[in-house]
């Protein structure tokens, strides 16, 4: 909190000596005043004349009576969704009448994230690359909220959200470029698989330490609203997360410096191998908001078009009013967390198969696409060997591709290579040269 007045006392100050510039125009000083008036909370009068708490860190009122706040205060969360499982509109008028195409698409989308999982899934076990992890079951989060965003719209990940990139255009090629840690990786190879990135499409590169993304995702909104440029940020996370300190940081600066962010949780059951019931006590993420000053709703994450209807609404009002919202999407992790994970060890296959046969977000939606007339078994079989045929082909690609120049090693750290760096460039090629019998280097570009 001191660090917020400390922000809001420079705002004042700077405003004041805004003002008595006479060289600027009149414009820029009332958008200064604007950004003041909403960036900063001033102190209520005190008055001692009246039996009331006059305590500035919070509103309430006196009691006489000695009674602990239940954990329970906030609970049953309401689960807002617009088609039941068998894809069926439960209230037309919550309906977001999307055309077909648009429908078309997610569906496309969502199960050709499904085909991508299952190859690299596979590529990993035959050790062809180092490490993956699935999407599988959490797609209806990704393409329902990545659809609700307009495209200059920042987005922060975890690892988990290759649909969100996918559906922004981020092509086949490029995914398997990554994960191969080829000659064509936007990152040159120095991240691991999984951790995407792409600046044309507004996506910031995935960092593997938990929840560091949600501070910063709080910093990148503050910077957007300073701008007044119109942009909202999305924060993904999920329910394991929000047990990191970073959470909490990000939560509150974004909450009082009321930032256009959307913090949009996956609660997916598990927290690794963590379930929830021993991951916190209380109702959700979604119960954590109001604590905050943010308001929050839970959604059906296997539902896209309640997952679509969320996102749209909190982004409009995100930009509109300049306050963070938090979306706590209810849904479940079908894979195992990673490949470096197990999951029967914590969990029955009877479970996993529920979600995968009983309430998978891809099998909803092709329900409620067949019941339109706008698909059936001849298009899902043509559709099916397309995709697979359309990401074999990309995985063929990355498979011959070379990988990156071994000098990539040592730039982009600084403008200019320092001494320091110079001589252990020479030290390394130096150790190549002597040892080269170990080293294939024509497997990388020359």
């Amino acid at each position: 909190m001191a660090s917020v007045r400390g922000l809001q006392k420079w705002v004042g100050i700077g405003f004041h000596a805004f003002r008595q510039h006479s060289a600027l125009n009149s414009s820029r000083v009332l958008q200064q005043r604007a950004f003041r008036l909403s960036g900063a909370r001033c102190q209520q009068p005190f008055d001692s004349s009246v039996e009331k708490p006059q305590f500035p860190g919070a509103s309430a009122e006196f009691v006489d009576h000695l009674e602990f706040i239940q954990p329970n205060v906030i609970s049953g969360i309401p689960i807002y969704r617009v088609m039941d499982r068998q894809g069926q509109i439960i209230n037309p008028s919550e309906d977001p009448k999307l055309p077909k195409e648009t429908v078309l698409n997610f569906y496309q989308k969502m199960t050709l994230l499904n085909t991508m999982d299952r190859i690299l899934y596979e590529s990993q076990r035959q050790g062809r690359i180092s490490f993956y992890m699935t999407n599988y079951g959490e797609e209806g989060t990704h393409i329902g909220s990545a659809a609700a965003l307009e495209p200059n719209d920042l987005v922060f990940g975890q690892y988990r959200e290759a649909g969100v990139l996918m559906y922004r255009g981020f092509p086949l090629d490029l995914f398997m470029a990554q994960c191969y840690a080829n000659a064509d990786d936007l990152g040159k190879g120095r991240q691991m698989p999984v951790h995407y990135g792409c600046r044309d499409l507004n996506f910031v590169t995935i960092s593997s330490p938990l929840a560091t993304q949600l501070p910063q995702a709080a910093g990148a909104a503050y910077a957007l609203k300073r701008e007044n440029s119109n942009r909202a940020v999305v924060c993904y996370f999920g329910e394991g997360a929000a047990s990191e300190g970073d959470a909490h940081a990000g939560f509150n600066f974004a909450a009082t410096l009321e930032c256009p962010l959307i913090f949009f949780c996956r609660n997916n059951g598990y927290a690794i191998s963590t379930p929830t019931d021993e991951q916190y006590r209380g109702d959700g993420i979604a119960a954590r908001g109001p604590g905050y000053g943010m308001l929050s709703i839970r959604v059906d994450g296997n539902d896209v078009f309640a997952v679509y209807n969320v996102t749209k609404e909190a982004r409009r009002r995100a930009v509109a009013e300049n306050q963070p919202f938090l979306i706590e999407a209810m849904t479940y992790r079908i894979g195992h967390h990673s490949t470096s994970d197990d999951s029967s060890a914590y969990r029955s296959v009877d479970e996993v198969n529920y979600w995968d046969k009983q309430d998978h977000p891809i099998s909803r939606l092709r329900h409620y696409m067949t019941a339109c007339g706008w698909w059936g078994e001849e298009e899902e079989r043509a559709w099916r060997k397309q995709s697979r045929k359309l990401v074999m082909e990309a995985f063929e690609r990355a498979e011959k591709r070379l990988k990156p120049h071994p000098d990539l090693l040592f730039t982009d750290v600084y403008n200019e290579m320092t001494p320091g760096l110079d001589q252990q460039r020479e030290s390394f090629w130096r150790h190549i040269q002597q040892y080269k019998e170990h080293y294939p280097l024509d497997l990388y570009e020359k």
